[in-house]
């Protein structure tokens, strides 16, 4: 029985060898590699290695060597469908029947990486003709030269139909071009047109090097600066990370791999020496993306602009990867200096700089200290067990039973540092108090209603995008940026799928692809009364002029909130400091907090 080299692809990405071997051999981390006894033969030395980030394992005694299948079948017995049959459960995904039709779709996705292949070849030769002279001058302004623009592959993608009707002539039917997601078909019955006009061009490739999507820049004004291409057959956006595979040797060789947040940031950083850079493609890292680099090393780094936005999508990360945590296996967490993003960093300060961010990353576990303590007084016992309420429930996320037992000892620890008395001037010999670095207001018993307030409003920004989908174009990269817990970032991820994927932005067409994606519970739910009752601008009757100021409205107000917890954290460091200027500086950062949190209430009244 044969097998699709996709679906094998997919087990080889879901499962580790170091898990599979791992069942059978007692592993121990050496670097970037494990090591244990053969399962082969009887020895007393470990002479057996596995190798996740190359996919392999390699017994020097034996001299038997393989990836996940051919160790499961040596081990078990087994012949090769049935090790795939094994081990496609272990993966949980379903072994597809090889029928003719399954034969003719996989020679159909080896027709995409044709087309795909042959449309970012075309898009290179645009960059250096009269059409594609904004494009050049762009990236050159950027300060990329011939050998950067060469060696990522960068094109254009001028206006017009001229790029199907070149591919045409190539060969590649228009059925090819509308899979591949090149082209888009109206839905008023015109002509399918370019996905891609007026933008400069960077391919996407798989783990392998081969070129699968898109993502294009326009150059002037535009409803969305970046578009990727949408989810076809070859590329899904949730499982790919830009320049992986040209990352993929530098992050071995090194032991470091950065995650940062677009293209030109990733390009940036390989100019200046660090290779070993990816990044996702324009949303927040996904579970997915999360084992894929730790598919590479045990501990990326994530970078992040300095400013609340970027403390924001750290905080998401973390999130995230908190129930994936495994020994050996976590996040650390850098911030560049405000107004700062890597490409701007390194041109301007060179590759120095960028090290001494990179040097200063923080392990995860200190991030999920700052986000349950920073601003929360514990001078009070009801104060100190509302705390380790919090950071309980935190750690309750991490899966792995060792870490979760090692992060709650370090974290309790913690805890128990924070009942100390502090002195300040004027003070001599008296208490200030139990607190955290940053003293906030006194929380009140409305804690929990103010968080349902909270989540109700978000509920409100994705269930007026629902029942009037004719806004997605506009606000769809802005809603991308709101916090949202996991099950709203659900809902959020799939409407962006289907803005990608769809040909009419059609609200019952819409909540079909919500229903079957996330389920009619979670859709009930955003879509009911308690949400609806006081935003009467996201019901299906109101008009688009209101759900689009309801929508504006919304935006501004976690803005300022987004605001105001910049603040707090920029008056935790000030208070940090302990001298008397870091105290005022804290009293003044606190005083515009609570100016912030006055203008969010009349906005929200």
């Amino acid at each position: 029985m044969s097998f699709p080299p996709s679906f094998l692809d997919e087990i080889r990405g879901r499962v580790s060898v170091s898990d599979i071997c791992g069942k059978r051999v007692k592993l121990i981390r050496r670097g970037r590699e494990f090591v244990g006894l053969s399962p082969f033969n009887q020895e007393r030395t470990p002479s057996f290695t596995v190798n996740d980030e190359k996919g392999f394992y390699h017994c020097f005694s034996s001299g038997k060597h393989g990836d996940v299948f051919s160790f499961v079948m040596e081990t078990e017995g087994l012949s090769f469908p049935e090790a795939v049959q094994m081990l496609a459960a272990e993966a949980g995904v379903a072994v597809p029947e090889q029928t003719p039709q399954d034969r003719v779709r996989e020679a159909r996705r080896a027709s995409l990486h044709d087309v795909t292949e042959a449309a970012c070849a075309w898009f290179e030769g645009q960059l250096r003709t009269a059409r594609g002279a904004e494009g050049l001058t762009y990236l050159q302004g950027r300060g990329l030269d011939d050998a950067a623009i060469e060696h990522f592959r960068l094109g254009y993608a001028p206006d017009g139909r001229i790029m199907a009707d070149a591919l045409k002539k190539q060969g590649l039917d228009e059925a090819l071009l509308l899979e591949a997601g090149l082209l888009r078909r109206p839905d008023d019955g015109r002509a399918p047109y370019p996905f891609f006009r007026q933008r400069v061009i960077f391919p996407i490739t798989d783990r392998r090097g081969r070129v699968i999507a898109f993502g294009g820049r326009i150059l002037g004004d535009g409803a969305a600066k970046y578009i990727n291409s949408p989810d076809t057959p070859l590329f899904d956006k949730g499982r790919t990370l830009y320049n992986l595979a040209n990352a993929r040797q530098a992050a071995h060789d090194t032991g470091e791999l950065l995650v940062t947040e677009g293209y030109m940031d990733v390009i940036a950083l390989s100019r200046a020496g660090f290779a070993a850079a990816v990044a996702p493609l324009g949303t927040a890292l996904t579970e997915d993306q999360i084992k894929e680099l730790w598919k590479l090393t045990a501990e990326p780094v994530l970078c992040f602009d300095g400013d609340g936005a970027g403390q924001r999508a750290a905080h998401r990360a973390a999130e995230r990867a908190l129930p994936l945590l495994q020994p050996g296996r976590s996040l650390r967490f850098a911030y560049l200096p405000k107004g700062e993003d890597p490409d701007s960093l390194v041109r301007g300060a060179g590759a120095a700089a960028m090290r001494r961010v990179i040097d200063g990353a923080r392990p995860l576990v200190e991030l999920i200290w700052d986000m349950e303590t920073a601003g929360r007084a514990v001078d009070t016992p009801e104060r100190r067990a509302e705390m380790e309420m919090r950071i309980r429930a935190r750690i309750g996320q991490v899966a792995d039973r060792t870490v979760r037992q090692y992060y709650e000892e370090m974290l309790r620890e913690r805890l128990n540092g924070l009942l100390r008395p502090r002195r300040g001037p004027g003070m001599a010999g008296k208490s200030r108090g139990m607190m955290v670095r940053v003293e906030t207001a006194p929380r009140n018993n409305l804690a929990s209603l103010v968080a349902v307030g909270e989540r109700r409003r978000r509920q409100a920004l994705l269930a007026t995008l629902v029942n009037h989908p004719a806004l997605l174009d506009q606000f769809d990269e802005a809603v991308g940026r709101v916090d949202l817990d996991p099950e709203l970032d659900k809902i959020r991820r799939e409407i962006h799928v289907f803005l990608a994927v769809a040909a009419d932005l059609d609200s019952e067409c819409l909540k079909r692809h919500l229903s079957e994606t996330v389920g009619v519970g979670l859709l009930a739910e955003l879509l009911g009364r308690n949400v609806l009752l006081h935003a009467g601008f996201a019901r299906p009757g109101a008009s688009l002029e209101e759900a689009q100021a309801g929508v504006r409205d919304l935006l501004a107000s976690m803005q300022r909130k987004g605001r105001s917890r910049e603040l707090l954290e920029e008056g935790r460091q000030a208070d940090a400091e302990g001298t008397a200027d870091g105290e005022a500086r804290f009293l003044r950062y606190r005083s515009e907090v609570e100016r912030a949190e006055s203008e969010i209430a009349e906005l929200e009244d």
